[in-house]
């Protein structure tokens, strides 16, 4: 098997697996007891959000508010910050993942202005543009009198791999006033200093980081007002009711800390493997004839690859290559049962006889030069096949 697919989810790592394998049956008590076997339960979720606070750098009055994933953490932002803040208005970009657009649609229901701000084609949000709609000069939705605003722009692209650039954008929300979440779910390589990149908000994802699925984490700036997505025993700030999913609250901050220390060492080695192999891929990919990178050229996640080939159905490619044991996706595996042309790359202005022919290679951690040079010469056999056909 080579698992090309790291994007849409990842294997727990070993080490991550032995930190949570006691909290499964030994250390199995509520962490609300206030008993000695629940209190060791407290200690341990404690010591799970110290690890992530330090790794965000940060200050001890944020919040570090552990989910059950990625789009729960989200919604929670978004909802939570739209029913706290009077005359809520919600700009975000047209490439984010479907669990902030489906929320944003979801407030426009409720008659909250959304504004869409572009990108351009290799993914990159257009700042201009941005500080038009701030300044009122270019405005859609509805309601345009709203004053509050709050923004959400994702870090890093989980379809093309574009890393947008925070702290930019950061910049220009502080000079507005501005609220500003950001999606990171797939920027577990990437810095994560809040104070550096300037967020008020920041979602994170265990099942990206290889960490346990249905984990994820929610940072909050001392401050921000968030209405709970629901009730019940107040835990977690009382933003998050429940009993705490103990085994994978630790695993996530395990794996975040593995990730985040592997990145750092490899960086300053400047010999990071992730990045070489997927320099190398995309390298080969693109020696067949009518062939498209799709992202930034430069400004890109160390492992995601998108490549489009005009000429053939993505899905088909797909899987021709799960037949051969070669795991990838054809878009963003949430919406991968979709036949139809990906947002992102529509946003981007992809021609379609590229965009239909769409696959995203996402490299991890066990991933070999051997498989990479597997991969090509399987990807350029069934291309050929395909257009044949």
């Amino acid at each position: 098997m080579i698992y090309l697919d790291h994007a849409a989810g990842t294997p727990v790592r070993k080490e991550v697996l032995q930190t949570m394998r006691p909290y499964f049956a030994k250390e199995f008590a509520n962490p609300s007891s206030i008993h000695e076997t629940g209190q060791k339960a407290r200690k341990a979720v404690e010591e799970a959000r110290e690890i992530v606070r330090k790794i965000l750098h940060a200050d001890t009055d944020d919040k570090i508010i552990f989910t059950s994933g990625g789009t729960e953490s989200i919604n929670l932002a978004l909802q939570g910050v739209a029913h706290r803040i009077s005359n809520c208005r919600i700009i975000t970009s047209t490439i984010e993942h479907e669990a902030v657009l489906e929320t944003v649609r979801k407030l426009e229901k409720e008659n909250f202005p959304v504004e869409y701000v572009p990108v351009d084609e290799k993914g990159i949000v257009n700042l201009a543009a941005l500080e038009k709609i701030l300044t009122g000069k270019i405005l859609t939705s509805k309601n345009n009198l709203n004053s509050s605003i709050f923004i959400s722009i994702m870090y890093v692209n989980n379809e093309v791999g574009t890393i947008q650039p925070i702290k930019e954008i950061a910049q220009i929300t502080k000079r507005h006033k501005i609220i500003f979440h950001t999606d990171a779910c797939q920027a577990g390589y990437e810095e994560l200093n809040v104070q550096k990149l300037g967020v008020d908000l920041l979602t994170l994802n265990g099942s990206k980081i290889n960490g346990p699925k249905g984990a994820g984490i929610l940072y909050a700036r001392k401050g921000i007002a968030l209405e709970p997505l629901f009730y019940g025993g107040g835990q977690e700030y009382g933003l998050r009711s429940g009993t705490e999913n103990v085994p994978a609250v630790i695993g996530f901050a395990k794996a975040l800390e593995l990730m985040q220390k592997e990145g750092e060492k490899e960086n300053e080695k400047g010999k990071f493997k992730l990045k070489k192999l997927r320099d190398l891929l995309t390298k080969e990919l693109l020696k067949i004839p009518e062939s498209k990178l799709n992202g930034h050229p430069s400004e890109l996640a160390a492992h995601i690859v998108s490549v489009s080939f005009a000429g053939i159905e993505g899905e088909q490619l797909v899987r021709h290559l799960s037949e051969q044991g070669i795991y990838c996706s054809s878009g963003s595996a949430c919406t991968s049962k979709k036949i139809a042309v990906s947002h992102v790359l529509q946003a981007m202005h992809v021609p379609e006889k590229f965009a239909r022919g769409t696959v995203r290679f996402s490299l991890g951690k066990e991933n070999t030069l051997q498989d990479i040079k597997k991969v090509v010469e399987a990807v350029k056999e069934v291309v050929e096949v395909l257009r044949k056909v």
